[in-house]
């Protein structure tokens, strides 16, 4: 397996000229110093931490995996996972977007976001420490009182502390309204936790100091459902250094992600503190999981650049038969299977979506700072509104052209991708996770269609598509862009056309919504990525047609992207439109007839 290289070059590209972050961000309070040096940086020192100490841990991580030690509920993470994260809180990455108050160095969401897709390509199981660990200091942030933010954020921020979320239950899953966790008071303002989480990613580990847990839980006489589910802060050990009643009481045993340790833990009567309002802890966990959802569409984009570096590198050494018009390489005894057309369809299709989808992060975090940041209310709502429709769309569609990418990397090896030693094979497994677990594809796709799309009668999705449309029309007159702008303005008119169809259809029969949610999600996916695609074709005529071998290649992806992967839609359409029918027609007791 060739050794990870950080993709600094599009880092600067999608940064600087697609995004034009230097326009936005020094207007921004607080963001003033973030400057081009800044960023360039900050990105070469996370390029170097994960191509040294994180990307020659991955695949011995993966074979170890992490020990569970019963005796005293331990948990031992693979050799070499808690040195890489000391010096990962010695160069102060945990702090690079927090907020000042607690110790953060107060960076802008669009330099974060290429930091945590560094460390998802290089090692995605040892980047969801911290990565969980952000989540948690995120929801502290925005919903903790004073106190429990002065307890627990400088630590968090810091590194000494990590934190987890703690939803699942045996018995439950994205039916949270069955959690059955309670929460007893305990007359002194903390509360008894009591009950079992399954699932819990780095929920013990020898990494840190201490393990927050965000815990999803029932007050006594709590309303059923979601509206009686409130949010606590379970800490591992206490103040004074004392063990809280919270184990670990076993790993699961996994198909990837092995070297995380992902934790069935158990709450017997665990002291913890109220965050936010009784029985509104969903809407405080969601700023939790809408973060993991963006992070888990990092993993789909950071796996698929590792599997693209790997099989474009095997595909120019790899010799096997000759080109079908004559011999590239005469001086050899076979031809590099770069020059196979089906060989260059794989390595094509994970470039496109490696770099569309860094494209969308990028967008995503400027969002994110301007929603956070911008003085303007109108902007602030305009940014929310953009996030809100596409993380969905981002956690779904990137993690599924994720896996579509790992897989093709595995193919282009051949024989060899499916051998443990060539690391191929674990880039497939550690990816199938990202489209299950932080809501499944499925119910993004529900979420998308249902609350972002049809509950405000389409207003968010007609912003998105007028920032399309106003783009297009600036590009009326340029030739160049006709190829790109004309199906992507009728792939617009198709789509919103589409999601009236799907509208009136649900009003008759709600299955109608449910039929199509997963089919509909990626043709918004493929609206999205046309769009940016678009936007990198005129960004790379306007670097003289694409002169530099870079900018050229923009341009010949951004041509594959329309010709080959762009047509899905048809098929998605076609689907969509043949309603819920053929999907709920059989009746459940004739999948299998029984002799």
């Amino acid at each position: 397996m060739p050794a990870y290289t950080a993709p600094l070059r599009d880092f600067a590209f999608v940064l600087n000229e697609l995004i034009k972050v230097q326009e936005v961000i020094p207007t921004l309070p607080g963001y003033g110093d973030a400057t081009e040096d800044v960023y360039a940086s900050y990105l070469e020192a996370a390029a170097k931490f994960c191509e040294s100490e994180l990307a020659p841990i991955n695949r011995s991580g993966d074979e170890a995996g992490c020990t569970f030690n019963p005796a005293d509920h331990s948990v031992t993470t693979p050799e070499g996972f808690a040195a890489a994260y000391q010096q990962y809180c010695e160069l102060g990455f945990p702090s690079l977007d927090c907020d000042p108050a607690y110790g953060g160095q107060g960076m802008p969401k669009t330099l974060a976001f290429p930091v945590m897709e560094m460390m998802t390509s290089s090692n995605v199981a040892w980047s969801m420490y911290p990565g969980l660990s952000h989540g948690a200091y995120s929801a502290i942030h925005a919903h903790g009182t004073a106190e429990q933010k002065g307890t627990y954020l400088p630590k968090l921020v810091s590194g000494e502390w990590t934190g987890t979320m703690c939803l699942t239950e045996p018995h439950c899953g994205t039916d949270l309204g069955l959690l059955k966790t309670k929460a007893e008071p305990n007359g002194d303002g903390s509360y008894a936790i009591s009950g079992t989480k399954i699932f819990i990613s780095a929920g013990e580990h020898d990494l840190a100091d201490n393990i927050i847990h965000l815990v999803l839980a029932r007050l006594p006489d709590a309303p059923k459902d979601v509206k009686g589910i409130s949010l606590f802060i379970v800490p591992k050990f206490h103040a004074d250094g004392s063990r809280n009643g919270v184990f670990c009481g076993s790993l699961e045993h996994k198909m990837g992600i092995k070297a995380n340790a992902t934790a069935a833990m158990n709450f017997d009567g665990a002291k913890g503190y109220l965050i936010g309002e009784p029985n509104k802890g969903l809407a405080c966990m969601f700023t939790m999981m809408n973060a993991a959802r963006l992070g888990c569409g990092m993993q789909g984009l950071g796996l698929g650049e590792a599997s693209f570096q790997g099989a474009l590198a095997y595909a120019r050494d790899r010799l096997q038969m000759r080109a079908a018009n004559g011999p590239a390489c005469p001086d050899k005894a076979a031809d590099p299977i770069i020059v196979h057309p089906d060989v260059r369809r794989m390595l094509l299709t994970q470039k496109a979506y490696t770099e569309a989808g860094r494209a969308l992060t990028a967008f995503l975090a400027l969002q994110l700072d301007i929603e956070e940041k911008h003085p303007d209310a109108d902007h602030q709502k305009e940014a929310a509104d953009l996030v809100a429709l596409l993380t969905p769309v981002a956690k779904a569609f990137m993690t599924d052209n994720g896996y579509i990418a790992t897989n093709m990397g595995m193919q282009v090896f051949g024989g060899h991708g499916f051998i443990r030693e060539w690391g191929m094979e674990q880039l497939v497994r550690d990816c199938r996770i990202a489209q299950i677990y932080e809501g499944t594809n499925g119910i993004q796709a529900l979420d998308l269609i249902g609350r972002k799309v049809l509950l405000d009668q389409g207003q968010k999705l007609r912003k998105f598509s007028g920032q399309i449309v106003t783009f297009c029309k600036a590009q009326e007159g340029d030739e160049r862009m006709r190829e790109f702008v004309e199906p992507l303005m009728k792939l617009l008119k198709d789509t919103g056309e589409l999601t009236m169809h799907i509208g009136m259809a649900a009003m008759k029969n709600r299955d109608e919504a449910g039929a199509a949610a997963t089919d509909y999600l990626r043709v918004i996916g493929h609206v999205t990525y046309a769009w940016l695609w678009a936007r990198m074709a005129k960004v790379a005529f306007e670097q003289g047609d694409g002169a530099e071998p870079f900018y050229q290649a923009k341009i010949t992806t951004a041509r594959f992207y329309f010709a080959k992967l762009l047509p899905e839609v048809h098929g998605l359409i076609a689907s969509i439109k043949s309603g819920a029918a053929p999907l709920m027609s059989l009746d459940a007791e004739h999948f299998i007839f029984q002799q």
